[in-house]
């Protein structure tokens, strides 16, 4: 493994922001300081540059068995390192769902080699019915740190009331998709004033908050842990900052497109814009940045799904979801950053540090002994998403055409050079 040396550069954790030399080798930061003289494989000039701890992005979807004309392990794993990420949580929703220990065992394998850990989701439910809870001792044998039925909830409470027991019991977190099925009813967007100029059915967001406070109860009930998926909702965000309040075991994730996209943007009639849960209003917009600011919200993730672009050609019938694994840090750092909203160090904290910290993972930090997780980005160069660029095999982004400030520019995993812009 060849070592490398970092001159130069502005070191950033949740902790550390200094400009020091970084030394690595074996896997390892061996030693930080100023006018480091050890020789070195590899020499890159951090000047003007940041390194942080990598990102671990804790909702992806990677297609992997079963729909790998949309995304496979291996193309997602590079659009992963393109966008300094390291570490993924993978969704169930294959064919076949991640049910049962082969699946889990077939994505793990898969990703060997890859530079990117990645931790397949197990279902709550056998195939992602509703009914049948899976064997969580097997899959938790198998490698599987996290179940969900992600891409719907589970429907009956019992049934979920059950799953967050036993999890409980196994060690294992659950993640809930908070979209009541019967509420949206076919809607393909936000319910609002969009919807109805456009003339398509819209979700009512009580969808979302009606799930959310569900889940937050019925782990409350049990004393289990709930992590609540992809909040876009003022009233999801205010809930969550209330059961927080009352010592409930809650943690949460949001997007970087639900703290600065509107739905607006659907009046365009491109389904590239459309995903579940949709974006919202302005209003939503600015309690999601407020959630983040005050701590309710603990992640930023992507939600990266993948689709074909003749699956997404038609508006009112293409599936929702967008990629976004190349495009997260760039975005966050555009919204959040650059605008005075959190500091470079709460960054680190969303996307680097508390993923890893609620799936019980090592936590990657920038000292002398840690394990070389790391990224190096320009976070001031200014760049245009241009979709036929990105690394993973669907191009649906919705950032298209937009402007970014801020890019990875160097993926370090395990102490290997992974991905290079240059």
């Amino acid at each position: 493994m060849a070592s490398i040396l970092i001159k130069n550069i502005r070191a950033v954790d949740n902790i550390t922001d200094k400009t020091t030399d970084v030394f690595i080798n074996g896997g390892k930061i061996k030693k930080l300081g100023t006018d480091i003289a050890e020789a070195a494989d590899k020499v890159i000039d951090g000047t003007g540059l940041v390194l942080m701890p990598a990102l671990f992005d804790m909702h992806v979807h990677l297609r992997d068995p079963g729909f790998t004309h949309k995304e496979d392990v291996l193309t997602g794993c590079g659009a992963a390192l393109a966008g300094g990420v390291t570490g993924v949580l993978a969704m169930p929703n294959t064919k076949p769902p991640c049910d049962n220990p082969e699946t889990i065992r077939y994505i793990i394998d898969k990703a060997k080699g890859t530079g990117v850990d990645v931790y397949p989701v197990g279902c709550i439910t056998g195939g992602m019915s509703g009914n049948g809870l899976c064997d969580y001792e097997a899959l938790k044998a198998a490698g599987c740190i996290c179940i969900s039925d992600d891409g719907r909830p589970v429907e009956n409470a019992e049934n979920m009331r059950k799953a967050l027991e036993l999890s409980n019991e196994n060690g294992l977190l659950v993640a809930s998709h908070c979209e009541d099925l019967s509420i949206i009813n076919g809607g393909i967007m936000n319910k609002g004033e969009t919807s109805e100029k456009l003339g398509v059915k819209g979700m009512d967001r009580a969808s979302e908050d009606y799930i959310t406070a569900r889940e937050m109860i019925l782990a409350s009930s049990v004393g289990a842990r709930i992590h609540i998926c992809h909040v876009s909702t003022e009233g999801s965000a205010a809930m969550i900052r209330f059961a927080k309040s009352r010592g409930v075991k809650v943690t949460c994730e949001t997007a970087p497109h639900y703290f600065m996209l509107t739905d607006k943007l659907l009046e365009k009639r491109d389904a590239d814009y459309r995903m579940n849960p949709p974006l919202r209003t302005p209003e939503d917009v600015r309690a999601i940045i407020e959630a983040i600011k005050d701590g309710t919200i603990d992640c930023i993730i992507t939600d990266h799904a993948p689709h074909a672009a003749e699956e997404k050609a038609d508006f009112e019938k293409a599936p929702n979801g967008v990629v976004g694994l190349e495009t997260s840090l760039a975005a966050t750092l555009t919204a959040l950053y650059h605008t005075g909203e959190i500091s470079l160090n709460r960054v680190v904290e969303l996307m680097c540090i508390n993923p890893r910290k609620i799936l019980g993972l090592d936590i990657p930090a920038i000292k002398e002994g840690s394990t070389a997780d790391l990224v190096i980005a320009d976070i001031n160069r200014k760049w245009t998403v241009e979709p036929e660029k990105l690394h993973s095999k669907s191009k649906n982004t919705v950032f298209k055409g937009m402007e970014l400030t801020g890019k990875p520019l160097v993926t370090i995993s395990k102490g290997e050079i992974r991905y290079n812009e240059s």
